[in-house]
């Protein structure tokens, strides 16, 4: 039978553990065991029980603390990444432990580990060779759709992973909760399908860049590249949805097999049990 995982992605403070926390919590309610994986070299705090983590294998002081490599808070979780992906028989080993095969992994913010540095596709090819149906959850601050600008660049750089780790992908917009009503309705405005005319309404039409936001704009609506799926961590059903969009996604469930139903008791059989009672 086929594994599943969630590569939990995303710029630093989109909200990735406060996502596997959720998750874990919303699952258990739905009697769904998922286990998490940390990944994040620099992690400090964790609101959830971790099957494994890397700083077991590694930690980013020990990349930053060694005289001889020179490495700031960048480059050592670069290359603690790059010593998980010469040492994929530790995580596997990790892996195989585990009861209920459907995993979270919550992966480190830097974003240039999704866009041109090849470690996460590296992780990716792993997965899939051990049997794992891989997809990407990008996790992208509320923030960012609040003028057509941030949209933009949000836009952009989920499309860059998207293009880069070659998995099914979910963008999943974080921190609704903590928008004004004001803002939540704007955000509304770039879920709609007229989002080109959106966009145009919110650039500058005399501004450097407005025929560069306008192509843009255009790409990213007549070809459906981008789309967001708002996440209320106090709404159930919106938990659910994108649940669901991500089962979807990577077939969970269609190999599970179905639970047995207790045989049905005979009503003559009963009645012999209670002649004896």
């Amino acid at each position: 039978m086929p594994k599943y995982a969630q590569l939990v992605i995303g710029p630093a403070g989109s909200g990735k553990s406060t996502y596997c926390s959720k998750i874990v919590k919303h699952c258990e309610v739905l009697k769904r065991v998922v286990h998490v994986v940390n990944l994040d070299p620099a992690a400090e705090y964790f609101d959830y029980p971790v099957l494994s983590d890397i700083r077991e294998l590694i930690n980013i002081e020990d990349a930053m603390e060694d005289s001889s490599l020179h490495f700031g808070p960048n480059g050592g979780l670069v290359f603690c990444m790059e010593f998980l992906a010469s040492n994929f028989e530790w995580l596997e080993d990790q892996l195989d432990v585990a009861e209920d095969d459907y995993i979270l992994f919550d992966c480190p913010g830097q974003i240039e580990l999704y866009t041109h540095i090849p470690v996460m596709k590296q992780l990716v090819k792993k997965l899939e060779s051990w049997d794992f149906r891989v997809c990407a959850a990008f996790l992208l601050d509320a923030q960012f759709l609040v003028d057509g600008s941030k949209f933009v660049s949000g836009s952009l750089t989920a499309l860059s992973t998207m293009v880069n780790l070659e998995i099914p992908h979910v963008n999943v917009l974080t921190k609704l909760d903590l928008l004004s009503k004001a803002a939540r309705k704007n955000i509304d405005r770039y879920l709609e399908p007229e989002l080109n005319a959106v966009l145009m309404e919110e650039t500058d039409s005399q501004g450097k860049f407005h025929a560069l936001n306008k192509a843009i704009a255009h790409l990213l609506d007549d070809f459906s590249l981008v789309h967001f799926v708002p996440l209320d961590y106090t709404d159930e059903e919106s938990m659910t949805d994108l649940l669901m969009r991500i089962d979807m996604a990577i077939q969970y469930g269609e190999d599970l097999e179905p639970k047995e139903m207790n045989d049905p008791v005979d009503p003559e059989d009963r009645q012999d049990t209670e002649s004896y009672e």
